[in-house]
């Protein structure tokens, strides 16, 4: 296909170090990490830009997508506050443009080692022999879990009269009453006079 005289901006857009630079502002308003460096938002431009030399209509799609943030900018979309460069964004989410950014993103921002250790992903277990033996359970970023007893049991390390662990939930019936979230179901009976 040959595109008339009035478009070859488009189809020969140099993609430059302010495409580059846009392109890390963009990823950085589009999935915010304070906790993660320039380095992986950089290498993710990197990519996107690579993918946009290599098909022409990528990059036509980035180099419209660059030219509307800037428009919508008044100027530089790099000068826009975070609140202002977000309005902006969600302006193009439904664009290709913008598709094409969060496909690429998301398979390459979330692939780079130092985005998981900022996030505190340990990275793939398979070559390591999973995660059973490696220590699965050390999410010590958690509130100890909710002990619920049901009615009328003991819990087996707690002998009689000795107090109950910190985070035992109270038991139905006690002070606090009924335990709506531990309540039997309906039973079979039930239902049948449901679908009568």
């Amino acid at each position: 296909m040959v595109f008339p005289a009035k478009y070859p901006s488009l189809n020969a857009v140099e993609l430059t170090e302010e495409a580059r630079t846009t392109l890390v502002r963009v990823l950085r308003v589009s999935f915010p990490h304070e906790c993660v460096p320039d380095g992986p938002y950089e290498r993710t431009a990197e990519t996107i830009l690579t993918e946009a030399r290599n098909e022409t209509w990528f990059r036509m799609a980035l180099a419209q997508g660059l030219l509307s943030l800037n428009q919508m900018a008044g100027g530089d979309f790099r000068d826009l506050d975070d609140d202002a460069a977000l309005r902006a964004l969600r302006r193009v989410e439904g664009t290709e443009f913008f598709g094409f950014i969060r496909r690429t993103a998301v398979l390459n921002l979330y692939d780079d080692a130092e985005v998981w250790e900022a996030l505190g992903y340990e990275g793939p277990s398979f070559d390591q022999g999973g995660y059973l033996h490696r220590g699965f359970d050390d999410l010590d970023w958690l509130p100890d879990p909710r002990i619920v007893f049901p009615e009328g049991e003991t819990p087996p390390e707690m002998a009689p009269g000795a107090d109950a662990p910190p985070h035992a939930a109270p038991q139905p019936g006690a002070a606090g009453g009924a335990d709506p979230v531990n309540q039997p179901g309906p039973t079979a009976s039930d239902m049948e006079e449901v679908t009568k």
